[in-house]
């Protein structure tokens, strides 16, 4: 089992948008799946057709999971995950999708719980996922975006830590903050998590003919500053923002059409990442002004 945490330190980003649709791709791939919400928005349920209203929805929460954890209480992810399998029945050969679902009070309750704790609590998510080894291929964690107790506890349970940057300069800045933090953790957690960044995904980008000054300098500035940029950036397109309400990623909305085709090249490109070396990634070449008419 891999575990894959998509975070950033700057908001609306599109960074939930690249957890569910990664999750629901590499299940449209056949892999057994989890998407694990752990921003207290509860983003990524929405995404995928889940919304947690009234008490029997609530204890269903990963927020009183990991209360109940963090007090030396057992409370097993399988008793309130969901099985969000239906989303690929119309595909053949798929794998299974399953979520852990959040909600905010409780969500922001076991934030404080972890930051009360300390810093040797952070682990906490990552030892319950050990536990379901068996049961899934990947993992992915939708993460709160900013530094917090929450975004600490999703880099320790990964293996993999991808950021997400639009063509913006402050999302520039968040995403190298990120990459910065994921270097600390093995350190803060005595080397009990050691997470590999593994790249930045440039969303809601745009062709080639209608760059402006600004989008080149971020795409040069990615290169820069060591983020690894995938060669597959997602391009803007209202069908993947118009998925959401539906509870359905567009991925498997539009799987024969543009998103679902750009997902699945940068799906492609992160695996490939995962089996390789570093040094062996593929990186977009650096673009000259006079080649982007800027």
């Amino acid at each position: 089992m891999k575990v894959i945490a998509v975070a950033t330190q700057k908001g609306g980003v599109g960074k939930t948008s690249t957890t569910v649709n990664l999750g629901a791709g590499l299940a449209l791939a056949g892999a057994r799946v989890l998407v694990v919400d752990l921003d207290p928005q509860a983003q990524a349920g929405t995404a995928l057709g889940v919304n947690l209203v009234g008490e029997d929805q609530l204890a269903r929460s990963l927020g009183w999971v990991l209360q109940a954890r963090l007090q030396g209480m057992r409370m097993d992810a399988e008793s309130v995950w969901f099985d969000r399998s239906e989303l690929l029945g119309e595909f053949e050969d798929a794998g299974t999708l399953h979520l852990l679902a959040c909600e905010e009070s409780t969500m922001t309750a076991a934030q404080d719980l972890i930051h009360k704790k300390g810093y040797q609590s952070t682990p906490v998510l990552r030892r319950m996922l050990v536990e379901l080894a068996d049961r899934f291929d990947y993992v992915v964690i939708d993460t709160p975006p900013a530094v917090s107790s929450l975004s600490a506890t999703a880099l320790a349970a990964a293996d993999y830590v991808i950021t997400v940057c639009v063509p913006e300069y402050p999302a520039l800045k968040g995403a190298a903050a990120t990459r910065g933090t994921v270097a600390y953790v093995k350190d803060r957690t005595g080397g009990e998590c050691d997470p590999q960044y593994l790249g930045a995904v440039l969303n809601r980008s745009n062709p080639p003919s209608k760059w402006k000054a600004q989008e080149v300098n971020i795409r040069n500035g990615l290169l820069d500053a060591g983020l690894a940029p995938f060669q597959t950036d997602v391009r803007t397109d209202n069908r993947i923002s118009d998925s959401f309400p539906y509870g359905v990623p567009s991925v498997l909305r539009f799987a024969s059409h543009p998103p679902g085709k750009m997902y699945g090249e940068l799906m492609t490109q992160i695996l490939t990442r995962m089996s390789q070396p570093e040094e062996k990634w593929e990186l977009p070449e650096r673009i000259e002004g006079e080649a982007a008419g800027v």
